[in-house]
């Protein structure tokens, strides 16, 4: 497994719709395989492939560390129920947040990694990134669903923690000669 480059707003391919993908073969599968390393490594709940600039309709999920990760091949959304206000990250939006409507349930269909075609019923977080990562499927970023750019703030990143103070050469020599 690799992990892939993330792409970054404005970049190109996350404003291109991907195409849908015709046979899953062992390219398909090592694309997931690397998709999911990079969505850990990036403390992602889920990625696109857009999002790595390959416009093929394919992405991952993974919003409990209890689950394996979803991979859904040509996801789309078959319908939706209620609206919600959310807010939503992304890490091809590295910095910031915005507050958006998202649906309170969603129905998936889509295909697994062995072609199999799953259905999805789903709501909160998981509902979420469905419509998230489909989004991005299609070419769209939760900054196009802001009601106002006002909508849209800055995070800080937290600060690292102080490192813990050293300790001292008597208790230090102490844990060597197995005193204690």
């Amino acid at each position: 497994m690799a992990l892939l480059t993330l792409r970054i707003a404005p970049d190109r391919p996350l404003h291109v719709k991907a195409k849908k993908i015709r046979t899953i073969d062992a390219s398909i599968q090592r694309l997931a395989d690397d998709m999911v390393e990079t969505m850990y490594h990036e403390n992602g709940v889920g990625l696109a492939a857009n999002q790595v600039g390959v416009l093929q309709r394919i992405c991952v999920i993974q919003v409990s560390e209890d689950e394996e990760p979803r991979i859904l091949i040509n996801p789309e959304i078959v319908e939706t129920q209620g609206q919600r206000e959310v807010d939503e990250g992304c890490l091809s939006v590295p910095g910031y947040r915005g507050t958006i409507n998202r649906s309170e349930t969603v129905r998936v269909r889509a295909q697994d990694i062995r072609g199999k075609i799953i259905k999805i019923k789903a709501e909160n977080l998981l509902a979420q990134a469905l419509e998230h990562e489909i989004d991005h499927l299609n070419g769209i970023l939760y900054l196009d669903h802001l009601e106002s750019h006002d909508n849209l703030y800055k995070i800080e990143p937290e600060p690292p923690e102080p490192p813990e103070p050293p300790e001292s050469s008597e208790s230090q020599e102490s844990v060597e000669a197995g005193v204690g």
